[in-house]
């Protein structure tokens, strides 16, 4: 079965309903995860920890996703 990286970030948003972070700088890296479940544990912790702020929102990336392992890579995408 391939692995599935999922990574887990968040911070404050500039307004609650669209996904704007309101500095960059601050975005929270809660880290790399091998499979979904363990990522949606850590979103779902973090998530708990900021619930009081309704400007501050967590995200899966679904990293997995960016790369298609079927297509040829460049030779820019390559890691020599």
């Amino acid at each position: 079965m391939p692995q599935r990286l999922h990574l887990v970030f968040g911070g404050e948003l500039v307004d609650p309903s669209r996904s704007e972070f309101r500095d960059v700088n601050d975005i929270h890296i809660v880290g790399m995860f091998p499979d979904y479940a363990s990522a949606h544990d850590a979103w779902k912790a973090e998530a708990q920890r900021t619930v009081d702020n309704a400007h501050t929102r967590y995200f899966i990336a679904h990293l997995h996703r960016l790369r298609d392992e079927e297509r040829e890579t460049s030779s820019t995408e390559e890691l020599g």
